[in-house]
């Protein structure tokens, strides 16, 4: 086993060596597709010679649950069935302990499958399933960090129950608050919009990338205009206009594949910074096809930065929402701030935007 700079190598690998994996199911997943996903990946993991025991979950949160409870177990692989909803939850109950994360990308985003090189579905067909279980069975170890998000928890919404605090995420720095940790990304704006009109089904007949890009539409087309201010890491706190995004990420893409934060990756160690404030609505609609393409940083004032702690207050009017992994379960005033060597992933020998040498592999 070679260890070095996050990443963890382990040559040789075999099914026999990790025999009994946990996989725990979203069945609503890709708007409930994923139960047809997994009747073809479980004869795939049998072939690979694993053993498996299943865990469906049954509402929002349970998934944490159900990981936290198997950190004192005896399954060396923990597996998250499902989109990036899933590989949150899956992801907070086993933080901090030894246990390792792995991936069968099935949701609607598979934006943190990407990150670390795991094949995702087209369409509605996983035309590379054999490589993703591959990558299960004989893939490379990853130590990485993730970011503590603490603000007032979203309220009751008529198609989605307020988030409750888990034991799992920790105790909030102020009572009442909700802990929350981000493994793909957080954000704000407009896409928190998109992601509650996401939860209300809207455009639920799309599927992947293009649902995204008609909500997003939809979405700043009836925004409203609001202000508050910011302050990153020992910065001053600055007063903005919030038309516009940001987003704390540690992962090149969100919302199915957009790269928000070119070049990113989740062995770097911090947090990309990517922000766009005071922007009018056409300049927002203008934006989207050259973020799609990770063309964006630089136009209309888009920046992107490394930090590590960020603040979101004195919001006017409502509360805006923050989306952390794509679920809008925290509203500002927020706090944001990394952390690193928090679970381990298993994904590909290579991942988007690692530099060979420069992450420690050999």
């Amino acid at each position: 086993m070679i260890a070095c700079f996050g990443i963890i190598q382990v040559r040789g690998r075999t099914a026999s060596s990790v025999s009994r994996i946990a996989c725990i199911l979203n069945p609503k997943a890709r708007d409930g597709l994923s139960v047809k996903q997994w009747d073809r990946f479980k004869p795939a993991l049998r072939e690979a010679g694993f053993k498996i025991d299943l865990f469906n979950t049954e509402e929002p949160g349970h998934a944490m649950d159900i990981a936290e409870g198997l950190c004192e177990g005896d399954h060396d692989l923990v597996v998250a069935i499902g989109g990036d909803g899933t590989v949150h939850e899956v992801a907070s109950g086993l933080r901090g302990s030894d246990k390792v994360l792995g991936i069968l990308p099935i949701g609607s985003g598979n934006d943190y499958a990407r990150a670390h090189g795991i094949p995702t579905p087209k369409g509605n067909k996983f035309r590379d399933m054999q490589v993703a279980v591959d990558i299960l069975v004989n893939g490379t170890d990853r130590r990485v960090g993730a970011i503590r998000v603490e603000g007032p928890p979203a309220p009751d919404h008529p198609s989605k129950a307020a988030p409750i605090p888990r034991s799992c995420n920790g105790e909030p720095e102020t009572p009442g608050n909700l802990v929350r940790w981000s493994f793909l990304e957080c954000d704000g704006g407009v896409t928190s919009v998109v992601n509650r009109m996401k939860d209300e089904g809207q455009f639920k007949w799309i599927r992947g990338q293009a649902k995204y890009t008609f909500l997003a539409i939809k979405a700043i087309l009836k925004w409203e205009k609001q202000s508050g201010t910011i302050k990153i890491d020992l910065g001053d706190r600055t007063p903005v206009d919030l038309s516009g995004l940001f987003c704390m990420s540690m992962c090149q893409t969100f919302g199915g594949g957009y790269r928000v934060a070119p070049g990113a990756r989740p062995t770097q160690g911090y947090s990309s910074l990517v922000m766009a404030w005071g922007l009018s609505k056409i300049r927002m609609l203008g934006l989207m096809g050259p973020l799609e393409k990770g063309k964006h940083i630089g136009k209309w004032g888009v920046t992107m930065q490394d930090a590590m702690r960020f603040e979101f207050g004195d919001v006017t009017g409502p509360p805006m929402f923050l989306n952390v992994d794509g679920e809008a379960v925290i509203t500002t005033p927020a706090t944001m701030q990394y952390h690193d060597d928090q679970i381990t992933v298993r994904g590909a020998d290579s991942i988007p935007n690692e530099v060979s040498g420069a992450d420690g592999e050999i």
